[in-house]
């Protein structure tokens, strides 16, 4: 993922409270530090240079306007909604891009938010696209032989994650199988079986990015990204797929400021209150079940008070969790950044003579 400009002013040392400086670390060490009050500071101010920054993106490119993906998730319609507010409702063009195992209130809340904007949308399912190659069929195999008693006319099925506060560092995926809003079973997957499923997965976003380059290329629009900091520092995205855009305005917003400035851009309170999702499971798997393995508000402090290097005490006073957990946590943050860098890296050019 290409990430340009920065959106978020630095975190200063007269913002953040009380501080002393580590003559022995040379680092920073934050006193009666609230990481909450410190994400969410200034939501307006952060809001006018995120549109400034799509401004100046889309007139660097020599575009008219925007093509955005619209998931009913609340990444998109902040983005929709700092788009619009831009470059006015005739300048940005949503499309809605369900599939079969699409949430219906995707669908819903995309079309809802695109209306009460007035901005024109149009709804291209990618059903078609992922039959043409076989991906339902083939998820459906590997399902089948992980999971005996699996229907897929009585069972809807999800890939999660053990609860990192509760098991800790054990990292081993497994298929739920859900009847009738119920788990029923759960079976721990192999690994090759669960990297061709990630492969099966992709391809959904990967078709996505297809359909937008298609629209935003005939209307000679940009991409807009909506791939937010806490997404962008766990790898929590697909390369060439929701990562292939010409612009990221929310890849420095972790994912507790977007509910930021969903409340101060007035978002319908419907995505707001949405429990955020890929939206690629028949069962609507939520984030905090796969990918942070824990509350999107640990995880944010986590991140936040990792990259700003505050001490081990006022992490915990933040967030809750003992040391030795927090320890851990970093641990396994760092082990995910490591094994998720290839997917932020450029592709590597080679040049004749260097």
């Amino acid at each position: 993922m290409q990430i340009i400009g920065s959106s978020v002013a630095q975190t200063t040392e007269s913002n953040i409270g009380k501080l002393s400086k580590n003559s022995t670390e040379g680092s920073i060490n934050y006193i009666n530090a609230q990481i909450m009050d410190e994400m969410n500071r200034d939501t307006d101010k952060l809001a006018e240079k995120l549109k400034g920054f799509i401004r100046d993106q889309v007139t660097a490119f020599k575009k008219k306007g925007v093509v955005l993906g619209v998931s009913g998730g609340i990444d998109s319609a902040v983005a929709l909604t700092l788009c619009v507010q831009e470059f006015g409702k005739e300048n940005v063009y949503g499309i809605l891009l369900p599939e079969k195992e699409s949430a219906p209130s995707s669908r819903t809340l995309g079309a809802e938010i695109c209306e009460s904007l007035g901005v024109s949308y149009e709804e291209v399912p990618i059903s078609p696209i992922i039959e043409a190659l076989g991906i339902y069929d083939k998820k459906e195999q590997i399902i089948k032989r992980t999971c005996p008693e699996y229907d897929p006319e009585v069972h809807k099925t999800s890939l999660v994650l053990p609860d990192f506060l509760n098991q800790g560092l054990l990292n081993v995926p497994y298929i739920r199988l859900i009847k009738d809003g119920e788990t029923v079973a759960r079976y721990r997957l192999k690994a090759n079986d669960y990297l061709e499923l990630i492969g099966l997965q992709n391809v959904k976003q990967r078709s996505r990015m297809i359909v937008q380059y298609m629209y935003a290329e005939k209307m000679n629009y940009v991409v807009c990204g909506t791939t937010n900091k806490t997404e962008l520092v766990l790898g929590q995205f697909v390369k060439y797929g929701d990562g292939g855009v010409d612009l990221e305005p929310l890849a420095d917003c972790y994912k507790t400021q977007i509910y930021a400035l969903a409340k101060h851009l007035m978002v319908n309170e419907a995505i707001i209150k949405r429990p955020p999702s890929a939206d690629t499971w028949s069962h609507y798997t939520t984030d905090e079940e796969f990918y942070w393995r824990m509350p999107m508000h640990i995880m944010d402090q986590l991140l936040y008070a990792k990259e700003h290097k505050l001490s081990l005490e006022i992490t915990e006073k933040n967030t809750g969790l003992p040391g030795d957990t927090i320890e851990k946590a970093w641990r396994h943050i760092d082990r995910v950044r490591d094994t998720t860098e290839y997917v932020r890296a450029t592709p590597p050019v080679y040049y004749l003579g260097k």
